[in-house]
């Protein structure tokens, strides 16, 4: 067994002010990496400021981050953070920034090597990151992985490098702000994460301790999801707090099936991830060992799959074409690294059970 977790991780209220003073120690100037709107509209933005000016930390901010980011809004980014003498990298927001933020401080550290470096099997130096979550999804703000939009792949593929941040700082008020229909696809995402640690080739006594922990902080806030109870700062903190878990989770067995086929319908079908990942996890789990899938279920609060699908349908609706979602079998199906990561065989039989009424 192994349990790997080199990121300090601070979760609290005010956890960016608390701790501004270890943010601040990362370096001297620091490249701040965010998308445009949410991180102004839930105050982190404002608040990373804040804590730099505290420090008389210098800072440059590229907003530029979209949605499942691009290696070319990678480059774009090391350029900026270059001219500006940056040492250390800031990302704030859901997983898009802080994925870009792992990717931007490897090019950093190499600012005469082109975009092909993230995908080299030598290792590669980069500089110091932190990461600010402001959504309940992806957790990798405790995940030494990056996934990046190759365009010229017409799907998204993994740094090959692992850059796991330095400090994360976790505060459940940033998800206050947020649409409601982004807390849910995000939420699902991290469900996904700690269904596919469980139902995992790699599993261990240590990363089913973290995601069993984080399969009931998530099952509190299934009230919330549904619409049944307000997001109040104890819930959001719940929401975070089981995201961060799964991100734990996932550090130390890597993803399954169901992330693998989700790619293709994020890039091509501009399906959210979230939902694009849970559309799977209901099928996923039924062909899993009736003991872990019987423990997920219990730990979560569902009687079977059945209920579990039909509230993920409900949370983050999918509609794919079939041709589109024939394209993501056959590509796992000759991926097989991923299929390895399987604790069961997947030949197209099985596949075609995991699609199972999807549409």
């Amino acid at each position: 067994m192994r349990f790997y977790m080199p990121t300090k991780l601070y979760q609290e209220e005010d956890c960016v002010f608390r701790h501004a003073a270890e943010l601040s120690a990362l370096g001297r100037h620091a490249l701040i990496v965010t998308g445009k709107h949410s991180s102004r509209k839930n105050g982190s933005l404002e608040d990373v400021v804040h804590a730099l000016q505290a420090y008389q930390t210098g800072y440059t901010v590229f907003d530029a981050v979209e949605e499942n980011p691009s290696v070319e809004t990678i480059m774009q980014a090391r350029e900026a953070g270059y001219a500006a003498g940056a040492d250390f990298v800031i990302g704030i927001g859901g997983g898009s920034p802080i994925d870009a933020a792992k990717a931007i401080a490897v090019m950093l550290a190499a600012p005469d090597a082109d975009w092909h470096l993230l995908y080299e099997a030598k290792p590669a130096r980069a500089l110091p990151v932190a990461a600010i979550p402001t959504t309940c999804g992806t957790g990798s703000e405790v995940t030494g992985v990056a996934v990046l939009t190759r365009h010229d792949l017409g799907t998204k593929v993994s740094m090959t490098h692992r850059v796991f941040p330095a400090l994360s700082l976790v505060d459940g008020r940033y998800l206050l702000s947020a649409p409601i229909q982004i807390i849910r696809n995000t939420a699902v995402d991290a469900l996904s994460h700690l269904i596919e640690s469980v139902i995992n080739a790699g599993a261990d006594a240590y990363s089913d301790m973290t995601a069993f922990a984080g399969l009931s902080a998530w099952s509190t806030c299934r009230g919330v999801l549904d619409g049944a109870a307000p997001l109040n700062s104890t819930a959001a903190h719940q929401l975070m707090h089981a995201a961060t878990l799964a991100g734990m989770s996932i550090a130390q067995t890597g993803t399954s099936i169901p992330h693998a086929l989700s790619y293709l319908l994020t890039c091509q079908g501009k399906i959210p991830h979230g939902a694009a990942v849970g559309a799977f996890q209901a099928n996923f789990l039924n062909l899993a060992d009736a003991t872990r899938r019987e423990a997920v279920l219990a730990a979560l609060g569902f009687t079977d799959t059945n209920a579990l699908g039909n509230w993920i349908r409900l949370a983050a609706p999918v509609h794919v074409s079939p041709s589109l979602l024939d394209q993501s079998a056959q590509a796992v199906l000759q991926n097989p690294a991923k299929l390895q990561t399987c604790p069961y065989p997947v030949d197209a039989a099985v596949m075609q059970e995991i699609l199972a009424g999807i549409v």
